[in-house]
């Protein structure tokens, strides 16, 4: 499989509570007035570097606007977390003292080292010194108590699950390469923690109702580019923690299961997005190393350990404006909205465009979805897995399968405000055919939705999305680090993770079948369909209207149209030919 060819270490699912990780560095940074931020006090294991480096990673530009933060960042094999904090002070301290205390540890044991389980240790800390810097023995016995020996040691349960690419769910029957006949599991979303097994107070994934609430439909386009492993810039204001989040978050949506990676070309793009977290101006000479990888890994001798990361994309975040104008850098530019925009009549949505400044915006089809989600979300409630459900069996009104499928339509509380300019209009030939299939067969259009209703409820069937307690999702409304935090088992959050691999499967599954059809149809004679690019590894593959709604696209959506022929060369090594849908009158194309 594609984690064992890439290096990937056996998954360990002991499932026991995991310990606090080993921390490979622990540091205080302070402000002085004439130097500026300064790491007064460290400790590290042999041949990591601080000095020149952590000050800058650790303090991105405007904290001095917030009280406190909590900043996530990468130094070279390192993950790193930095409690930021801030006191009033006399007039030659400009009225202010300003610290941070932080820790490195190993990335060996995930996206973020699982540094988060150290976050409120290292908040106490930070609130201790910011008031006499000179009490230090705090840190010195946080290292001793804390600090690492082997760093290769192998990836524990419970948190870490969630950062092995893939390791979130497996569909039950998509174990059989090149298989077709594939069943989801009502259980594939139960496997993302194990039973009476909590999530930690201070875990990123606490943040995906925020993300969701806040993106709105944007979130399906955003999901797409990271498949495609763009290189994804988040430009926001301090304070940066729910930003930082939100990297983790579309970093781990955005991964590839295990399940089907088994179905993709040897050189796919590498299982997850990399995630750089906070960036700053120093990070500029990383993101033109990674720009010349991007530029070495696509030469077909490139060894595949070589293609997991560097040059394959990257998601992060930054308060630094000015990488927003580098536009050779990133691939997708996404710009929060300010604080201040919370309180506005009108909703005020992250802006997503290209570097060229071509808003990317979600498709009806990814409208429809997001309700369709928000339903399920906001009613606790999702029906069992019905593997064997076809068109034929009956429902009765008021059973959960038929209200479920179809009542997030007519539910008003699931309209969406102001998305006039973040979705795309509905086009001509869509409107057109709507109006022919209403004229010709009402019966069919009604036919359609329905398929399309229940294709949105099998996204969610079988998992658990009751609401989590104890802890809740920080509304944008709420200072991020005012309430206090506990653990918590996280069921929406992880459903969520799983609804969106269920989405990932359902593209790559229905594109394997293509290709799977093209190969083995010997009778096609179509020159054009089975003319090899240069680069293509086999023939051309056939996208129908109907794959397209399989695979839950918009069949009217030039991007989406556009998104396939990308996802079919990168994962397949395809060129892909996509039909769009039209209507004929007695054989004549109206459009």
């Amino acid at each position: 499989m594609a984690a064992v060819r890439r290096g990937q270490g056996p998954i360990n699912l002991d499932l026991s509570p995991a310990d606090l990780p080993p921390i490979s560095a622990l540091f205080l940074i302070h402000f002085d007035i004439k130097a500026g931020y300064t790491v007064t006090w460290k400790r590290s294991l042999a041949g990591i570097t601080l000095d020149g480096v952590v000050e800058y990673k650790s303090l991105p530009s405007g904290l001095h606007t917030v009280k406190e933060d909590l900043v996530y960042f990468v130094h070279g094999e390192y993950a790193g977390l930095s409690a930021f904090v801030s006191a009033e002070a006399e007039e030659e301290q400009r009225n202010a003292r300003m610290g941070a205390v932080g820790v490195l540890v190993p990335l060996s044991y995930g996206r973020l080292g699982r540094g988060w389980k150290h976050a409120e240790a290292l908040k106490g800390i930070a609130i201790e010194l910011i008031g006499d810097a000179s009490k230090t023995k705090v840190l010195e016995e946080f290292w001793e108590k804390h600090k690492g020996q082997d760093t290769s040691s192998n990836v524990e349960a419970g948190d870490s699950l969630l950062d092995i690419p893939g390791s979130i769910y497996k569909l039950r029957t998509l174990g059989k390469a090149k298989g077709h006949g594939r069943n989801r599991s009502a259980s594939d979303g139960a496997a993302l923690l194990a039973p009476g097994h909590n999530l930690s107070a201070y875990h990123p994934a606490w943040s995906l109702l925020s993300l969701l609430e806040i993106f709105g439909p944007l979130i399906f386009p955003i999901h797409r580019a990271a498949l495609l492993r763009k290189r994804i810039l988040i430009t926001a204001h301090a304070p940066v923690e729910q930003t930082c989040n939100f990297v983790y978050d579309l970093s781990v949506l955005s991964n590839i299961p295990l399940a089907v990676s088994d179905l993709l070309a040897s050189d796919a793009p590498p299982q997850r997005l990399r995630p750089l977290f906070s960036i700053g101006v120093h990070d500029i000479p990383l993101l033109e190393e990674d720009l010349r990888a991007s530029k070495a890994v696509s030469t077909p001798d490139s060894e595949p350990e070589t293609r997991d990361e560097a040059g394959h994309g990257w998601i992060a975040c930054t308060t630094d404006s000015i990488l927003a104008m580098k536009s050779k850098l990133y691939d997708v530019l996404i710009t929060m909205p300010p604080a201040y925009t919370q309180d506005a009549t009108q909703k005020v949505w992250p802006k997503v465009e290209s570097p060229q400044g071509v808003e990317l915006r979600a498709t009806q089809r990814d409208l429809r979805r997001y309700k369709a989600l928000r339903w399920g979300l906001s009613h606790h409630k999702s029906p069992p897995a019905s593997p064997n459900n076809t068109r034929s069996e009956t429902l009765e009104p008021d059973t959960p399968r038929a209200t479920s499928s179809h009542a997030h339509r007519d539910d008003p509380m699931l309209d969406i405000p102001d998305t006039d300019h973040i979705i795309e209009p509905v086009s001509w030939s869509a409107l057109a055919y709507s109006g022919f299939m209403w004229w010709a067969s009402a019966g069919e259009q009604r036919l359609q939705s329905e398929d399309e209703a229940d294709a949105d409820a099998a996204l969610l069937s079988g998992l658990s999305l009751t609401p989590s307690t104890p802890v809740t999702p920080k509304t944008p409304r709420t200072p991020y680090l005012a309430a206090p935090r506990t653990e918590g088992t996280a069921t929406q959050e992880m459903a969520i993770i799983a609804y969106f691999h269920r989405l990932t499967s359902q593209i790559l599954t229905t594109l394997s079948d293509i290709v799977d059809v093209t190969d083995s149809d010997d009778e096609r004679e179509d020159g054009d369909l089975l003319g090899e690019g240069e680069e293509d590894r086999g023939p051309s593959v056939y996208v129908s209207s109907a794959d397209m709604e399989r695979m839950g696209l918009d069949v009217w959506s030039a991007a989406d149209h556009q998104f396939i022929e990308e996802i079919a060369r990168e994962y397949f090594g395809r060129r892909a030919i996509v039909e769009g849908r039209t209507v004929d009158i007695c054989g004549v194309r109206i459009c």
